[in-house]
């Protein structure tokens, strides 16, 4: 299934992690990219259950799901990890998905927050959902927004 992700619409930009999930939202003209939650992944019946109620509740029209490389631009086993869930998450809401490299968007999140000053525990409470902001920042002021002109191919 190749579906494109709307140049019009709200999108969610999601941090994968094993853990936490970070998500951002930017607005209906994707302009504007904001942190929206880090969701603490629980069950599998949980983890779809808000999933489909956040594509409902905020109306999106699509997800662009970090695709974590190495700085040489090759994958990871955290790689097939952000693709496999990519996929559950096209399957499970209906929505188009786009992978998107997310090289270095943790740390320069991190370096946010540290500037910011806050503590330990307040930068871990922002970092993800900072993380996707950066992802959906940068893939919304991308001039292709495609991923396949770094090599990657995420329509199987």
């Amino acid at each position: 299934m190749n579906m494109q992700v709307p140049r019009q619409g709200r999108l969610a930009g999601v941090d994968y992690g094993t853990k936490r999930i970070g998500i951002a939202i930017c607005d209906p003209d994707q302009r504007l990219a904001s942190p929206f939650e880090n969701y603490t992944r629980r069950t599998p019946q949980l983890d779809s259950a808000r999933f489909q109620l956040l594509a409902k509740e905020e109306r999106l029209v699509g997800f662009v799901v970090g695709l974590p490389l190495h700085t040489t631009g090759n994958e990871s086993q955290k790689s097939t990890e952000a693709r496999q869930f990519a996929d559950w998450l096209r399957e499970l809401t209906g929505l188009p998905v786009q992978l998107f490299d997310e090289r270095f968007t943790s740390s320069q999140a991190e370096q946010y927050l540290l500037a910011a000053e806050m503590t330990k525990k307040r930068r871990k409470e922002r970092l993800d959902m900072l993380a996707a902001q950066i992802l959906l920042a940068s893939f919304i002021e991308s001039p292709t927004r495609e991923v396949d002109r770094l090599g990657i191919d995420d329509q199987r």
